[in-house]
């Protein structure tokens, strides 16, 4: 009897530090592939395969080129080298776990490494925000005030936006993340997606994330929140500077040279606010459409912008063309 009274009285002391262990030190997450296609992922992997390759090689080729072709070391093609680097970046963060999904069923990931992961997929988002509004401040300047357009985006200036932009895309998450990091986490740990993004991980947690909320929801208004209104306001004055212009055929000549940077605009903000719309209204959407919206958001961009700027920006196109005739 006194054996079972001790017994009772262990119980509680050999079980509870398991259960404090799942519920404050979560050991790994568990990505999600697609859902209901589990048994063709290997048969998955060579579209995904295909978008990678096209990517990175593309983006890749584009940075060589402007690196070497003297003709391009212009403020236009800085800031697209600028969105090359970014788009590079987004790949990179999330080729490792995606392809070993498809590959080797690699679906667990530690939750320091789903925060390494975090800092890179939305650090290089905010970039490529910030990258997209000097984009268009350079089209600005070059359209509305052409005869200054040298003066005002000088190489050292170029520079400084560029460091601009890397601070305040990694500056931004620190708190976000350190306040992650905080977060107790009790329930089922798989996560939506094959790579790790802030509002779902934050879903997992047991404790309360209004702070985590309202911050992360700070930073996306303050980032590109703020940036997609000011690029809106700057096309409203290249519109405004462009019908001024007597000439039909000089008018097509300017708007076609902001052809590129308005669809390099609609494919990465569309997708963005998309993906967002889901986590916040649509709860009840099935798995698939979060996975889809999730993997566009990150792969269509830095696929088709190199091919936008390939085949819309002429100086791009023959830079490219030498290169593979020489």
């Amino acid at each position: 009897l006194h054996g079972l009274f001790l017994q009772r009285d262990l119980l509680p002391s050999l079980i509870m530090p398991s259960v404090n262990q799942s519920i404050f030190h979560p050991a790994v997450f568990f990505f999600t592939g697609i859902p209901g296609f589990e048994t063709y992922h290997a048969w998955l992997s060579i579209p995904f395969c295909c978008l990678y390759a096209i990517a990175i090689s593309g983006n890749g080729m584009i940075l060589f080129v402007i690196l070497t072709e003297s003709s391009l070391h212009e403020p236009m093609y800085y800031f697209l080298s600028m969105l090359s680097f970014t788009d590079l970046g987004l790949c990179l963060s999330t080729l490792v776990t995606m392809l070993g999904i498809f590959w080797f069923n690699a679906r667990e990931i530690s939750f320091d490494a789903c925060i390494g992961q975090m800092f890179f997929i939305h650090g290089f988002t905010f970039m490529e925000s910030s990258v997209l509004l000097a984009m268009a401040f350079d089209r600005f300047i070059a359209i509305c005030n052409p005869l200054r357009y040298a003066t005002i985006l000088t190489n050292s200036r170029i520079v400084k936006a560029g460091f601009a932009i890397f601070i305040r895309g990694t500056l931004a998450l620190v708190p976000l993340l350190l306040l992650l990091k905080r977060l107790s986490f009790c329930r089922g740990h798989i996560l939506h997606h094959s790579y790790c993004f802030h509002p779902d991980v934050m879903k997992l947690s047991c404790t309360d994330t209004k702070i985590n909320s309202a911050f992360g929801l700070a930073i996306v208004i303050s980032t590109a929140g703020l940036d997609s209104v000011l690029i809106l306001l700057s096309y409203v004055l290249i519109i405004h500077s462009v019908l001024n212009i007597a000439s039909p055929e000089e008018r097509k000549k300017v708007f076609g040279t902001c052809v590129s940077h308005i669809s390099a605009v609609a494919i990465f903000y569309i997708p963005m606010i998309s993906l967002s719309l889901v986590h916040r209204f649509g709860k009840h959407a099935p798995p698939l459409v979060h996975t889809l919206i999730a993997n566009v958001y990150l792969l269509i961009p830095p696929v088709m912008n190199p091919i936008i700027y390939s085949v819309k920006t002429k100086q791009i196109r023959k830079a490219v063309l030498k290169i593979f005739l020489s």
